[in-house]
């Protein structure tokens, strides 16, 4: 199992802070909410910021980008410090060639989808895809409750993915705890984004090493 703290929860003050616990804990990646105000209800942090952490953060950098027009902006996600760039499929009138963008430049290529998309949408390019973001909450906002029937979602998108013979990664996102994580793991997911679960309690890297337990 891959854990993916996402830093959208972490103390904006103390981001420097944020990057340490992250980089001496289990956890394998970073994972950078970049939201636009457009495509969601909600403005975050953009490329300076991701190239400032980049100077600290010593693991993967999955940076997920609820934009509009995302392929504008690629190569300058690129030059930040992704390793890993996934754009929402309700964002992108040709999904094909914003994922042949992103692996044209080295990235990891991944495809986020909303709660009300159904997975069939993804039929076509799950071959290739390296990852799947499967948004668990309504994108847009932190520290929301895990909408149960993502579980199902998980199992059918695993079952696509396991008869496509596609190697991509189940990515949940959004209201992941210690007391749901269990559940979706079991359901077919390979990476948990927590953010709130994590940066929220008292001891982050104490929580890190339980998650990690769990999908022992």
């Amino acid at each position: 199992m891959i854990l993916a703290p996402s830093i959208l929860a972490a103390d904006f003050l103390h981001l420097g802070d944020a990057c340490l616990i992250v980089n001496d804990s289990e956890a394998d990646w970073f994972h950078l909410d970049v939201m636009d105000g457009r495509f969601v209800p909600n403005i975050s942090y953009g490329m300076s910021v991701i190239k400032q952490l980049k100077k600290a953060g010593k693991k993967f950098f999955d940076v997920h980008l609820m934009i509009e027009e995302p392929e504008k902006y690629t190569e300058a996600f690129l030059d930040a410090g992704a390793d890993g760039l996934t754009v929402h499929l309700e964002a992108c009138k040709n999904l094909h060639r914003n994922i042949q963008q992103i692996k044209s430049l080295g990235m990891k290529a991944g495809v986020a989808i909303n709660p009300h998309s159904p997975i069939m949408l993804l039929q076509d390019i799950i071959n290739d895809l390296d990852l799947v973001n499967l948004m668990s909450v309504n994108p847009g906002f932190g520290a929301q409750s895990f909408i149960p029937y993502s579980l199902q979602k998980i199992k059918d998108l695993k079952n696509m993915i396991t008869a496509s013979r596609s190697s991509a990664l189940i990515e949940v996102d959004g209201g992941v705890s210690l007391l749901n994580a269990r559940s979706i793991l079991e359901a077919g997911a390979d990476v948990l984004v927590a953010g709130n679960a994590v940066f929220g309690s008292a001891d982050p890297n104490d929580t890190i090493r339980q998650f990690k337990l769990l999908g022992q």
